[in-house]
């Protein structure tokens, strides 16, 4: 699905991502851990086209995405998330998943004079499509709110509902359970798994060692800009060097 290879990213004399190398295959979740500074959030935004790599390469199903403009990468079918969600707030939470599928007549304005019937059909299947997904997250009841009065984790799973409306195969996810209660964290948990099992990959930094370890297979460990373990949950788990710096020494 996704091969990173000897990626650098480099600001200055900073290397914030120093000669990473890894593969994703597809249908799975894998975990990116490691502490604040470490590099994950720009490796994220070097994989979905924020950043220009220094050197190295990106290849998503084969095809090199290195350096190309985020727009372009989504329409690939990579989509990512932020940590902090930033929905149009005075627009409802239907009408902001509405807003994310590619390609719409109505954004080139002749067609709503001379192509009425093919933009009211698209709106109305994607209507219906951006409520099955509300739906789907537990969000429906909630469809005519203001994304404003949303709760943040509220917030975090309709920035999840936007991104599904481009029908994605691999979503980075920036912190999913950050700042999120514990019952909605589970939600968020049991959603990942089911659109797993429906053919989603996906990429997930988080701080939440629960989540991760119960969630993620494999696990991708970086600090000061390299990846310095590769496993599954058990090998994170148990290597010292994971204990020492992410868990303090507890196992």
């Amino acid at each position: 699905m996704l091969e990173v290879k000897h990626l650098v990213r480099q600001f200055g004399g900073l290397r914030a991502v120093d000669d990473v190398s890894f593969t994703l295959r597809a249908n799975t979740i894998t975990g990116l851990i490691g502490p604040n500074g470490a590099g994950k959030t720009t490796l994220f935004n070097t994989i979905a086209g924020m950043h220009t790599p220094t050197s190295g390469k990106i290849l998503f199903q084969d095809k090199s995405i290195g350096g190309l403009p985020p727009y372009r990468i989504y329409r690939l079918g990579l989509a990512r998330t932020f940590q902090i969600p930033r929905p149009f707030a005075a627009m409802s939470v239907l009408e902001n998943s509405m807003l994310a599928p590619i390609g719409q007549a109505g954004e080139y304005f002749w067609n709503n004079w001379f192509n009425r019937s093919k933009v009211r059909g698209q709106e109305r299947a994607c209507r219906e499509r951006a409520q099955e997904i509300l739906a789907f997250l537990g969000l429906d009841q909630l469809a005519g709110e203001s994304a404003k009065n949303l709760s943040g984790g509220q917030q975090k799973l309709l920035e999840l509902a936007r991104v599904l409306m481009a029908d994605p195969k691999l979503i980075l996810l920036d912190e999913p359970g950050a700042g999120v209660n514990p019952s909605l964290l589970v939600t968020i948990m049991d959603k990942l798994k089911a659109l797993n099992s429906r053919g989603v990959t996906f990429l997930i930094i988080e701080h939440n060692m629960d989540l991760v370890l119960s969630l993620c297979d494999p696990v991708l460990v970086m600090a000061q800009g390299k990846l310095i373990l590769e496993g599954p949950p058990a090998l994170v788990r148990s290597d010292p060097r994971v204990l020492d710096a992410y868990l303090g020494g507890v196992e």
